[in-house]
């Protein structure tokens, strides 16, 4: 790789953990003038398209064959549907600050799944992992539980991660030769059509009244033209670039940052105020994710999930 190409994928792995980090913040301000069920129906069916029109344009196949439906839209439930909805719910009820660090205990729920469902072996590294992601989740949570303000939202993360974990464990056990980025659009359409049933159930007067796009603040806007173009178009799109030339492992290094910045930018536009022992846990989280997806040596870099970025 020349190093001019090196230098710009390594901007665009940078860009895309931006995108996804900032997309935590955003998804909060937006839940300000949006219901959940509305803004995930928007966000998801605007991803589907776009990643529907980029693959017709580069030719790819888009229809699935017979026996890829059932384990492409069976990820797809638990890695962008479930996932996407549960945290919706969680950040109303929750910090987002604190919704991000619980919910990046995703990799270590994929190390036990994988254990669990595929017979992978815990390695000395992954137990670190481990260790860290459990220490991680105490700091967290022991000290909200003595203090009584422990709240459902987290408990909301929690199985958002395990949920986009076993979804991985699904695409890994059955795997598919549709190109990801096919995948991914019906995923995300499959994502979007479930979160337009639940607007007719739970939320009967957007679709009676339609929003009321005027009375919209300003962060709103802002905050959905950032979910719609930069985490869900522009952010799917340098992801499945970047598969094309980089091994998976290395792009899925971009998670690693977004916690991270997801805190950050959390206590910075949304004026949170994360606690000491909310810091320690990042610190925990991060620490158990960079042991469990870190190449040491000759150790093979686990696969990301279909399409997920953990966007928030």
């Amino acid at each position: 790789m020349t190093a001019p190409r090196k230098g710009f994928d390594q901007l665009a792995i940078l860009m895309l953990a931006l995108f996804w980090g900032l997309n935590w913040p955003a998804v909060r301000a937006a839940l300000f003038d949006l219901p959940p069920w509305t803004l995930r129906a928007i966000g998801m069916g605007a991803g589907a398209l776009f990643l529907l029109i980029v693959a017709l344009i580069q030719g790819q196949r888009l229809w699935l064959k017979r026996g890829e439906w059932l384990p492409i839209l069976g990820a797809g439930f638990l890695t962008i549907t479930l996932f996407n909805l549960l945290l919706a719910f969680a950040q109303l009820a929750a910090p987002t600050t604190r919704a991000v660090i619980v919910t990046f205990t995703l990799p270590v729920w994929t190390v036990i799944f994988a254990r669990l469902f595929l017979g992978e072996r815990l390695d000395r590294r992954r137990q670190i992992g481990l260790a860290f992601g459990v220490a991680g989740l105490i700091c967290l949570g022991w000290p909200l539980i003595l203090a009584g303000t422990f709240s459902y939202g987290l408990v909301l993360a929690l199985i958002a991660g395990m949920s986009w974990a076993l979804g991985t464990i699904v695409i890994k056990r059955f795997p598919v030769s549709v190109p990801p980025i096919s995948a991914a659009a019906w995923q995300l359409a499959a994502g979007s059509f479930v979160a337009a049933i639940g607007m007719a159930l739970f939320e009967p007067q957007v679709l009676r009244d339609g929003l009321d796009w005027q009375g919209f603040q300003t962060r709103t806007w802002i905050a959905l033209f950032h979910h719609v173009v930069f985490s869900q178009a522009f952010a799917y799109l340098i992801w499945y670039n970047l598969l094309g030339r980089l091994p998976a492992g290395t792009v899925s290094l971009s998670t690693l940052l977004v916690p991270a910045i997801g805190v950050i930018s959390s206590v910075l536009l949304l004026g949170e105020r994360p606690t000491a022992t909310d810091f320690a846990g990042l610190i925990l989280m991060t620490l158990a994710a960079c042991a469990v997806m870190l190449p040491m040596g000759k150790a093979r870099s686990p696969e990301p999930a279909a399409a997920s970025g953990a966007t928030g």
